[in-house]
């Protein structure tokens, strides 16, 4: 019996999981992209990074941000939101942002933007395309987080981060000014779609 296309991808996916997202007990020593640099006490947060001209508020709710009709190699970033000492962070907000496959962003409507929150175990998914070539800038996808309810920070200045996800491979990630290597995603490349993983850690004090 040959397989469906369906079910390669669903065993791609927990594949690719397995070996990008070890589970606590072997977290110690991970240091792969994709996933947060440790210290003694835990993960270290994710660098901040600027928000640059094109972010916009009240972007749409939702994970999926690829249309049926939109040209660009389809992309799945998965992966968790946790704290320093390494807790998953349930609910978090993460709003992100790209440009298309011609290194265009929408600035008139919501096209490749949208928001969505994190699960009980501090997973998210996002739906989206490979971002294009801004000039200047290596490819990239932009992206907001904020813990909320019982894990909503008392310092104002740890309420959000705004940071950027890179790819790994890109010529141009050696050219960009702001480039950081401690934000490249795992990937798989191969299939047709794009798997990508990443795991934001948070700095709430």
């Amino acid at each position: 019996m040959i397989p469906s296309s369906e079910s390669v991808t669903g065993r791609r996916r927990l594949l690719f999981a397995l070996a990008a997202a070890p589970v606590a007990s072997l977290l110690h020593g991970c240091a792969t992209h994709g996933q947060p640099r440790r210290s003694h006490d835990g993960p270290e947060p994710t660098p901040e990074q600027t928000e640059g001209p094109f972010y916009r508020l009240m972007s749409p709710a939702g994970a999926r941000l690829r249309t049926a009709d939109m040209v660009g190699t389809p992309l799945e970033l998965t992966g968790r939101v946790l704290d320093k000492r390494g807790k998953p962070l349930a609910n978090a907000l993460l709003d992100f942002w790209q440009c298309d496959d011609k290194g265009v962003y929408d600035v008139r409507g919501f096209k490749l933007r949208g928001h969505q929150f994190t699960d009980a175990e501090g997973r998210y998914r996002l739906d989206t395309i490979v971002p294009g070539l801004y000039p200047g800038r290596t490819r990239h996808i932009h992206v907001k987080l904020q813990p909320t309810g019982e894990d909503t920070p008392a310092d104002p200045g740890m309420l959000n981060l705004t940071t950027q996800v890179y790819f790994p491979g890109e010529p141009g990630n050696a050219k960009d000014e702001i480039f950081d290597p401690a934000l490249v995603v795992a990937m798989d490349t191969a299939g047709a779609a794009r798997l990508a993983r990443f795991d934001f850690v948070l700095d709430l004090g």
